[in-house]
């Protein structure tokens, strides 16, 4: 069943996105779980920043009629796209999880823009990053990793305890060959949308042997000769707040990425290992205050902007944005 669209929300939606001068924010969503929670508090908080530019949501066919009218009346631009599955001749990876991650390779099509952020669906925006669509073009930009969770036990990184994130505590052995190139998280980036880009990932993923983080592997593998580094007050990884502390300014960040075990705020208890921490609830709390703010929600927002533009056009108020610091 397709999703409900009003007139009135499908012509602002085109306006908005032609006022957006070929740039957004992407995000994206499958299932019927409550994921749909993270985007609209996403889609909220780029709202309480004054972002310029839209959410686009990409949904599987398998996000129900409900959520998507949820993310309509949020004022984002729903997108449906098809799975994409591993290769055909690696059957064992052939599961929702791959399936899942994969199927986020479809975003490179969306060339009706010509440069995205993406954005993960745990993710808040808590300061301005629109200048990051400033960043030169030709280049893959996203925050480096940490090698540190158990998550990357399978990997030589972890068993020596080297850690991109601070390499001259533990050094690369010269035994185990070149030094690994570097790693990003891929639940934040800045890309360019590309038929050619596109057609081509989805060639190579059919010929691609799945690994453990499916695209974020992928991804990294792809783009390792484009790949820019930028500073991590862009995607906060928050294991990052006990691994390497001395790497995080809280004060300054910008985007947090709640994708420790147990830290999504919408399912948040306080009970896993490292959720009893004060830094963590902080941040908790703040996605909370946004996504319970109803000043913040796409109506009430435009009710706002149509009360505030005749006092603008009258000359009765000013406003002159303060400007982000990169």
């Amino acid at each position: 069943m397709a999703p409900v669209m009003t007139t009135v929300k499908a012509n602002l939606t085109e306006a908005k996105t032609a006022e957006a001068g070929g740039r957004a924010y992407v995000t994206f969503l499958a299932g019927n779980g409550d994921y749909v929670k993270g985007v609209v508090g996403l889609a909220k908080g780029l709202r309480k920043v004054k972002s310029m530019y839209p959410l686009v949501v990409a949904v599987l066919p398998d996000v129900p009629a409900e959520h998507r009218n949820i993310l309509i009346s949020q004022g984002c631009i729903v997108r449906e796209i098809k799975p994409v599955y591993p290769p055909e001749n690696q059957t064992q990876f052939a599961m929702a999880y791959y399936v899942i991650n994969y199927s986020k390779l479809r975003i490179w099509e969306f060339v009706e823009y010509t440069k995205m952020i993406y954005l993960d669906g745990d993710i808040q925006v808590f300061d301005n990053i629109d200048h990051l669509f400033d960043l030169p073009d030709n280049y893959f930009y996203a925050v480096m990793d940490c090698f540190c969770e158990p998550t990357w036990a399978h990997t030589p990184q972890y068993e020596i305890g080297y850690c991109q994130q601070c390499p001259d505590k533990v050094h690369w052995p010269t035994n185990l060959g070149p030094k690994p190139p570097l790693y990003f998280n891929a639940g934040m980036f800045v890309y360019e949308p590309n038929l050619a880009t596109y057609h081509d990932l989805l060639q190579t993923v059919q010929v691609t042997k799945p690994t453990s983080f499916a695209e974020q592997d992928f991804l990294n593998m792809y783009f390792k000769d484009k790949y820019r580094a930028i500073p991590n007050v862009y995607n906060l990884v928050l294991a990052m707040l006990w691994r390497h502390p001395e790497n995080v300014e809280l004060e300054k960040v910008k985007v947090v990425h709640y994708c420790a075990a147990g830290s999504k705020p919408w399912r948040y208890s306080g009970k896993e290992e490292n959720m009893e921490r004060e830094d963590i609830k902080m941040l908790v709390k703040k996605w909370w205050d946004i996504y319970e703010d109803k000043s913040l929600d796409y109506n009430n927002s435009l009710n706002a902007q149509r009360l505030a533009a005749p006092l603008l056009e009258a000359g009765g108020l000013s406003f002159i944005p303060a400007p982000s610091a990169a």
